[in-house]
């Protein structure tokens, strides 16, 4: 992410609010968080009090992926549920301010996890609560009754015909992308596997708030001992639809040695799927899957289906990063990369679709 003084932060404004907000203080220190794909994170020490500032990426302020306001929204409702999210202070309509809108929250302490393991939670119980903890908590979004935390069906969400949305989303997001990227090299197979997904949506399992990029750097551990989940993050892409869809998406994102490739993602880097939860100590995809059934009471059917959309959505979201990387607008290695990661995810995407791929 880029260095608050980069996106022009008006300290003062900030100030100011936080007095308004917070309450007044003898001094403010603001640091950024490098590594987002996403929402700018931003640090602040306000006193001594610790907080966080979520407000869009400096240049994409109209992006409805970066709604910040509604992300705010989904923090605020789940406040007091199982799930467990870091403790919402205020959010910001007023642009004037930041230069966009915002919210502030309370530091959450812990970590967040991205390729090496923790040396605390290397021992075989614990490997193990980690990965239960993590999926547990997948299954605390699903269960939370959307309506009576004021996640409102048909004005949060429409749950109904989500996965024909997710679809039709993420092809006219390679569409977007192909206009630039075919310049460099075509990928026909993600037309190919696009068009079978939108030919073989099944019926939806049912409905749930999901969460939209639940994978493990999005969620930080406790600094315990032992493996607790202080926080779930990176809420944007959330609404109520197909909670298998977020099921077949951690999936996406959790090695296995016993798969073909090692199920690594091949999309990005190592951050995003880390090598070491193929260790024989963490259990496999199935083993995840039947935890998330026994925890949920859903069954993972159409199997096929939410592995492929998936991938089929990482390779989508690959593919606008390249063309973004090809027109200039980004300087970043992972964006560069995609120029092969794409055609690589859209052919594990393909062997999902042929039975080649499971869990």
């Amino acid at each position: 992410m880029s260095d608050p003084a980069d996106s022009a932060l008006d300290t003062a404004a900030l100030s100011s609010f936080l007095d308004r907000e917070v309450g007044p203080a003898d001094s403010l220190d603001v640091t950024g968080e490098g590594g987002g794909y996403s929402n700018e994170t931003l640090f602040v020490t306000w006193g001594d009090r610790e907080l966080v500032v979520r407000r869009p990426p400096p240049d994409e302020t109209a992006d409805t992926a970066h709604d910040v306001l509604r992300e705010y929204r989904i923090l605020d409702a789940l406040q007091g549920t199982a799930v467990p999210v870091a403790p919402t202070v205020a959010s910001c309509d007023d642009e004037s301010i930041l230069g966009a809108p915002f919210y502030v929250m309370d530091r959450v302490a812990g970590d967040v996890i991205y390729t090496e393991e923790p040396e605390r939670f290397a021992t075989p119980t614990r490997r193990e609560a980690l990965a239960d903890a993590f999926v547990d908590a997948l299954v605390a979004v699903h269960d939370v009754d959307y309506d009576a935390v004021g996640l409102v069906a048909g004005d949060f969400g429409y749950p109904e015909g989500y996965l024909e949305r997710q679809v039709e989303r993420f092809q006219e997001a390679v569409i977007w992308a192909v206009d630039t990227t075919s310049e460099e090299r075509e990928v026909p197979e993600l037309y190919e596997v696009g068009s079978w997904l939108a030919e073989n949506v099944p019926g939806e399992s049912d409905h749930a708030l999901v969460h939209g990029d639940y994978k493990l750097d999005n969620v930080m551990f406790a600094p315990d001992d032992e493996p607790h989940i202080a926080g779930v993050f990176d809420w944007e892409m959330s609404t109520l639809g197909d909670p298998l869809a977020d099921l077949g998406y951690a999936l996406h994102f959790w090695p296995d040695e016993m798969a073909p490739d090692g199920g690594t993602d091949v999309v990005a880097d190592e951050r995003f799927a880390p090598s070491f939860l193929a260790h024989g100590d963490y259990p496999t995809r199935t083993e995840f899957v039947a935890r998330y059934e026994r925890r949920s009471g859903r069954e993972f059917e159409n199997r096929r289906f939410y592995l492929a959309l998936a991938a089929f959505k990482m390779a989508a979201l690959g593919e606008m990063f390249y063309a973004r990387y090809l027109r200039g607008g980004v300087d970043d290695p992972m964006y560069e990369r995609m120029g092969e990661g794409v055609p690589a995810q859209a052919e594990r995407a393909l062997a999902i679709i042929d039975g080649e791929w499971t869990v």
